[in-house]
């Protein structure tokens, strides 16, 4: 008997009001939101924002003060043979050193009442087939995140929750990790990805969700987070930085240098910083309006987020 069929693949995540505190520091702060199958969704937010505790609390690892995580509807406690509804990877290092690869996925299916070729079916799935029998101390940082995989595909579950997945994988590894989320969310399954890699999740998230400090900042799609980001600014290139710089920082604008000779205008439409340009006699190849990148979203969204951070500097303050 072979993994079972999930009726419409249709468990969603929903997080209300979760709030947890750990001695005097508040992790997560009241968050809610839900995610939705048929799309990736991923989950993101400086360190320190209560990422990995929020996934502890939906995967019912640490009980919240208040609030609840539900899968499908129930609390992960309450979900019987848990790999078929749910696969989760929290940390490939999390594993005996001393196990083979395939008696750690066989423990896991029989505690779930899946059959053994189940097993060997999934290990060749990740490309373990040949390091099966390979004990997880010698396994690579890669080879461990593949493992972790496996172990979250063993039941064939509806929901998949990863954390940072692509740490460790080659090239090759990361391409068939996006492969793998994308086929799973376009079956109509749930995936919901944690990742610090904005230019990853720019490549594999249709959704994201980023906290800060413990509190929700943004549930929105990609494409509006990016949107949102490019409204009223400008990109210019030009090789007279210098004086463009002076000339549009006396305008009131804000001017960042993002290299070469790449600046980001904020704070005057294209038109008007063309005609302040031609009018100064300052040649310049190209005035648009910009197209903001997922981490550039990112970076003004959580910048009152972050933990450690390093001082931005802008052209405002010279160069």
């Amino acid at each position: 008997m072979g993994p079972p069929t999930l009726p419409g693949m249709t468990a969603s995540i929903e997080a209300r009001g979760l709030f947890k505190r750990y001695g005097r520091t508040v992790a997560v702060n009241g968050l809610s939101f839900t995610v939705e199958p048929g799309r990736v969704t991923g989950f993101v937010g400086p360190n320190g924002a209560g990422k990995s505790t929020t996934l502890r609390l939906i995967l019912g690892l640490d009980r919240p003060d208040e609030g609840n995580a539900r899968i499908g509807g129930r609390s992960y406690r309450e979900l019987h043979r848990p790999l078929c509804h749910v696969g989760a990877l929290l940390d490939p290092a999390a594993l005996h050193p001393r196990r083979r690869a395939r008696a750690h996925l066989l423990w896991l299916a029989r505690s779930n009442g899946l059959p053994a070729k189940r097993v060997d079916e999934i290990l060749e799935q990740v490309g373990l087939a040949s390091a099966a029998r390979k004990r997880a101390g010698g396994y690579s940082l890669g080879m461990r995140a593949r493992l972790g995989i496996a172990a979250a595909l063993l039941g064939n579950p509806a929901v998949l929750l990863l954390d940072e997945p692509v740490n460790g994988l080659d090239v090759e590894g990361i391409a068939w990790i996006r492969q793998l989320l994308r086929s799973h969310a376009d079956e109509g399954r749930t995936v919901f990805v944690s990742s610090h890699l904005m230019s990853e999740m720019e490549e594999t998230a249709d959704h994201v969700i980023i906290i800060g400090r413990g509190k929700l900042l943004a549930d929105t799609s990609v494409e509006a987070l990016r949107r949102q980001a490019s409204t009223g600014r400008v990109a210019l290139r030009t090789e007279r930085r210098p004086e463009v710089i002076a000339l549009l920082a006396g305008e009131g604008a804000t001017v960042t240098m993002t290299g070469g000779d790449q600046l980001t205008v904020d704070g005057l439409p294209a038109a008007r910083v063309a005609a302040l340009l031609t009018g100064a006699g300052l040649a310049f190849s190209e005035v648009s309006s910009h197209r903001a990148s997922l981490e550039e979203a990112y970076m003004d969204l959580t910048r009152d987020s972050v933990e450690f951070g390093v001082p931005v500097v802008t052209m405002e303050d010279g160069e």
